[in-house]
């Protein structure tokens, strides 16, 4: 399986990765960025052999032949959403340069969405993608106009002396009423129904052991925090881990579809078919 470093993912696993969960299949960890978990799985199953991934809502409509939306483990939410942030408030994004940290990732659905609602001279300019640590200080030093952050980024960019131009996942809540799609779990179709379903029940059973004792997973958590404060880790998990990834139900469900029928609509993704986020 393969998860990013990040303390909701590493809260939400530590059980599973740990050994810790009854009857869970074995976990073999890596640990990578989720734009690098999207390209793993665009480039099809059989060219990895990673079982498990936790990838983008935005990029299911180009994966979903080959695995399959798990039900639980995935990040949404409400009032967790990314951020456009800029040197100066009230910037006018027409016509100018704005860092992302993927092109195929849910934060930049909720961009393009919000830019088609809100920009109506033609949109904004350049789009430029860097690393998400890196987009904060290319803003501050004038390197581009703008940078859409995600992440803890939303508890530190006063740190760098920026201003929040405005909420991707406001602007998503207040159009559709839905919570906000960030990171969803995905596995092989073809490890087979039974082997799914213990997957899911392993990563809702690890949700939950996470919840009756927090203190277990703190050394996990902050191993791989790259020097984050704690404070900011316990923010991000509390923003971030919460009933959808348990389980998604009818509203996240709803949240998902809703996100990628509007992105498809738009010319962001390829519509998905009736039946492709099924689980097995």
């Amino acid at each position: 399986m393969a998860y990013s470093p990040c303390p909701n993912d590493t809260f939400v696993f530590d059980a599973w990765a740990h050994g810790r969960v009854p009857g869970a299949p074995r976990l073999d960890v890596t640990f990578a960025d989720i734009d690098i978990t999207n390209g793993i799985a665009e480039r099809g199953a059989a060219a990895s052999d990673l079982d498990v991934m936790k990838v983008s809502y935005a990029v299911l409509p180009y994966v979903l032949d080959e695995y399959a939306l798990l039900p639980c483990g995935g990040a949404l939410g409400r009032g967790c959403g990314p951020l456009v942030l800029t040197r100066e408030p009230g910037v006018d994004l027409t016509g100018k340069t704005v860092a992302v940290p993927s092109e195929k990732s849910t934060a930049y659905l909720l961009f393009r969405l919000w830019a088609a609602d809100t920009l109506t001279d033609g949109g904004v300019g350049e789009i430029v993608v860097l690393p998400f640590d890196q987009i904060m200080p290319a803003v501050r030093d004038g390197k581009v106009d703008a940078g859409l952050v995600i992440h803890e980024a939303r508890f530190t960019y006063q740190n760098y002396g920026l201003h929040r131009l405005a909420d991707m996942g406001e602007h998503w809540e207040a159009t559709t009423g839905l919570p906000i799609p960030l990171g969803a779990i995905i596995a092989k179709r073809s490890l087979g129904t039974q082997a799914l379903r213990r997957i899911a029940e392993a990563a809702r059973t690890s949700v939950r052991m996470a919840w009756d004792d927090p203190e277990a997973s703190r050394p996990y958590v902050l191993e791989h925090a790259q020097e984050m404060d704690p404070a900011v880790a316990d923010q991000h998990i509390g923003l971030y881990v919460n009933e959808f990834t348990a389980d998604l139900g009818e509203s996240g469900y709803a949240a998902v579809r809703g996100l990628l029928t509007r992105a498809a609509a738009e010319g962001l993704v390829p519509p998905l078919g009736p039946d492709a986020l099924s689980f097995p």
